[in-house]
């Protein structure tokens, strides 16, 4: 899994919508921890740090520490809400993970050892129909992404849920069907061409019609010469 990342906080004394304008100004953006069977914590967060803090890419899936009044709490980011025009972060959700408990999260997959596709090396391309996996995990083992290993895979094949070996701690949250994440399908330009091949049946047997009909045409004008 992603280490723990830590994201300064204070306490917010204030609430409402002015005094969360007022942060705003002074650089800081609202929060709140809720969850785990307690009292919501409204806190405030360093502007610059949060932002710093998403352009990991893997803000969303990784256990943030939050550090109040020199006190570490243990949580999972659940939303980030942003400023329509200039993207700066207004507020942020935090679900406090309570010991021993299992949480509901989205797991990126990655895609391995694609030079070993036989489908692939004969210029198969590798259609992701999932690109993230509903995962249900123990709260102190989220992973942050899942490995797929594509060695073997030819054109037609599918990869479904069933083939995959999830870490210790992680289930599928989805378990009423075995679902596809991915197939190797034929490129496009080979399907183009396919196309293209049809098209030209279809013209020669248009002409071939047309002359046919042009011919009997002509046979009908000579037959009414001759009478």
């Amino acid at each position: 899994m992603s280490d723990a990342l830590t994201l300064p906080a204070e306490t917010r004394e204030r609430a409402g919508k002015g005094a969360s304008r007022a942060l705003r100004r002074e650089g800081r953006v609202p929060a709140v921890i809720y969850g785990g069977k307690e009292e919501p914590t409204p806190i405030h967060v360093e502007a610059k740090e949060l932002v710093r803090q998403l352009m990991t890419g893997h803000f969303m899936n990784s256990i943030v520490e939050i550090e109040i009044d020199g006190k570490k709490v243990r949580t999972l980011p659940k939303d980030v809400a942003l400023h329509p025009v200039t993207d700066r972060p207004t507020h942020a959700d935090f679900l406090r993970l309570a010991k021993g408990g299992k949480i509901d999260v989205s797991v990126p997959v990655v895609f391995t050892n694609e030079e070993d596709s036989p489908g692939l090396k004969k210029g198969g391309v590798l259609n992701v129909v999932r690109h993230e996996l509903e995962l249900v995990c123990e709260n102190d083992k989220i992973p942050s992404e899942i490995e797929i290993d594509v060695t073997g895979k030819e054109v037609g094949d599918s990869i479904h849920i069933s083939e995959l070996t999830l870490p210790e701690g992680s289930e599928s949250a989805i378990t009423d069907r075995d679902f596809t994440i991915a197939t190797v399908v034929a490129p496009s330009a080979l399907k183009k061409a396919e196309g293209a091949d049809g098209e030209d049946e279809e013209e020669v047997a248009a002409d071939e019609v047309e002359a046919t009909a042009q011919s009997g045409d002509d046979d009908a004008g000579e037959e009414g010469g001759d009478e």
